[in-house]
């Protein structure tokens, strides 16, 4: 059956990631406590599919870790008139628009801003991991390092993430990101990156809280709404975080 062909590949994607990326893991996590610890904060900006929510806000999740979300909206109430077509430029291609957001977003020197992209070849990601380092922050890719070295950058760097950045968690997923071959198709279906991406922010995550423990400080963390007391529990947690920001 498919579904067990893809048990088995996923199985194989996790069973890589616990081999290959515990060193890595550490010395991140080790990073991100130390920055923490000393005042910095900890973003996420995803432009893939899944890690600001499934790492964010969750139960059982750190507070510290905060969102960069980007949106754009243009609203014009003119008449419907036929134009000719415009190729259509997304953020991930303007150049000085990592500049903007690292502007808008208020991120400072000592920060750690995670960086999540499968393919990890296109300009925004790659122009944000350079340009946060250039200020000293400490960047966390999430990619897949296979997938990435098939292309080639879009940044002029000739850069992809996982060299951009200051510390690569490595998704190990395939070129083309699928576990299953399908022969009937004449493709492969199911991708691999967005459990194996959370896999790691979980990961992360944990040490993350371990590496704090071991400095004497208690970090804060959700505990579901649905748990006794979880509202004033949560709100204790939260106001710890806003003194100290972990």
């Amino acid at each position: 059956m498919l579904m067990d062909r893809y048990f088995e590949g996923m199985k194989g994607v996790l069973e890589t990631v616990e081999k290959t990326q515990k060193e890595t893991l550490l010395a991140a996590a080790g990073e991100i406590a130390a920055r923490l610890a000393r005042g910095g904060a900890w973003h996420i900006m995803d432009t893939g599919h899944m890690l600001m929510f499934e790492g964010v806000g969750r139960t059982g999740g750190m507070m510290a870790l905060k969102p960069i979300r980007i949106t754009c909206e243009i609203q014009n109430p003119v008449r419907y008139r036929p134009a000719p077509a415009r190729g259509i430029v997304g953020y991930d291609s303007i150049p000085g628009f990592a500049d903007y957001v690292l502007g808008r977003a208020n991120i400072l020197p000592d920060d750690v801003i995670m960086i999540g992209s499968v393919s990890g070849y296109n300009y925004f990601p790659v122009d944000l991991a350079l340009k946060a380092n250039e200020m000293g922050c400490a960047t966390v890719a999430i990619t897949s390092v296979e997938y990435s070295r098939h292309l080639t950058s879009k940044h002029p760097s000739g850069k992809r993430l996982f060299e951009a950045c200051t510390f690569c968690l490595d998704n190990c997923t395939n070129y083309g990101d699928t576990l299953v071959e399908v022969e009937e198709l004449g493709q492969a279906i199911c991708p691999a990156s967005g459990i194996s991406a959370c896999y790691l922010m979980w990961a992360l995550q944990s040490t993350v809280v371990e590496k704090l423990l071991e400095m004497g400080l208690k970090p804060s963390v959700y505990i579901s709404n649905h748990m006794p007391n979880a509202s004033a529990l949560n709100g204790e947690a939260l106001e710890r975080y806003e003194q100290f920001g972990y």
